[in-house]
């Protein structure tokens, strides 16, 4: 195979700031990801190895570029999530396909839809009264969820944000945990009140909650109540039993917006008992003013690692159902 050498000139620095990264960090991710080798010299990356290697970088290198032109940012993530694209044949996303800003965080960080799967999630919120999100760690169903119900409550869409958990672990039973209700949900509401802090802050999380205007419970506390102009959210649903989906589903009123989120391949329920989620797709799936948003291992903003380790177990799952 012909070896072949080309090279990839940077804008200006601002823009080879944001593309090398703090200590270079995004720069070295490439040079691990990349079959052709890699190497700078003042605003120019020269790329060298065979002719397919090194198409493959320049069309990843400029297609970063564009995305930071677009974005004003680029992470290891969205390292990640081009380079997998180009691999599989995809065109890399340009900015008119992605959805705006949802809303800014506390710390002034913008949150947006970062994949094509993340945006069609953001937008089947936006049209649909109910939501399902499906798909593995990782892929921001919860996040982008309560970061929409924020949004609908400061836009005066909703009056209130309800989160809900099924707290398996307790079997749903939580009296014979120590301390107060808080305490006891704590360790199974946490993931929520850390997407809440993360976009509110403690000190605004807590006046809502305090206030009522932000409710995080879990599943057995909404037996028997309507929910009126609320943003609900239920987490975790692959873990609700049929029973509970359907009483979770039924409690919503005037006014109100629900999003389901799960990975059906995270059950914790017991053996004999089935998951709603799972069941749910079958009796739902052709109802109309309802969505059901797959999300999948190309949609992961996590850690790099994350998606190595979602095709690490399926590997193991087929070999081990003789697929």
């Amino acid at each position: 195979m012909s070896a072949k050498e080309a090279r990839v000139a940077i804008k200006d620095n601002g823009e080879a700031a944001i593309f090398f990264g703090i200590g270079d960090e995004n720069f070295n991710h490439l040079r691990t990801i990349c079959q052709a080798e890699l190497f700078a010299r003042g605003s120019e990356v020269y790329v060298k190895g065979s002719e397919e290697d090194v198409n493959l970088a320049v069309d990843l290198l400029r297609s970063l570029l564009d995305f930071i032109e677009a974005e004003g940012q680029l992470g290891i993530n969205d390292i990640n999530y081009i380079y997998n694209m180009l691999k599989r044949g995809d065109k890399p996303r340009q900015r008119e396909n992605m959805a705006g800003p949802i809303l800014t965080t506390i710390r002034g960080k913008a949150i947006k839809a970062k994949t094509l799967g993340q945006k069609r999630y953001v937008e089947a919120i936006l049209h649909n009264d109910v939501v399902f999100s499906i798909g593995p760690a990782g892929t921001g169903k919860t996040y982008l969820a309560v970061a929409m119900a924020v949004n609908a409550l400061k836009n005066r869409e909703v009056e209130r944000i309800i989160l809900v958990r099924p707290a398996v672990e307790a079997g749903e039973k939580l009296g014979f945990l120590p301390g107060d209700l808080i305490e006891k949900v704590n360790p199974y509401l946490r993931p929520l009140y850390d997407s809440l802090f993360d976009i509110l802050g403690v000190e605004v999380t807590q006046r809502y909650l305090d206030k009522n205007i932000i409710e995080v419970a879990p599943l057995a506390y909404m037996r028997g109540r309507t929910l009126n102009s609320a943003f609900i959210i239920l987490d975790e649903a692959q873990n609700t039993t049929p029973q509970q989906m359907k009483m979770f589903l039924t409690r919503l009123g005037f006014g109100s917006k629900a999003v389901i989120t799960g990975d059906i391949t995270q059950v914790d329920l017991p053996k004999d008992d089935s998951s709603g989620l799972i069941e749910v797709q079958k009796i739902l799936g052709q109802v109309k003013g309802l969505s059901f948003e797959y999300l999948t291992k190309e949609d992961v903003v996590r850690h790099p690692l994350v998606q190595k380790i979602i095709d690490a177990y399926e590997v193991y799952e087929d070999d081990k159902n003789g697929l």
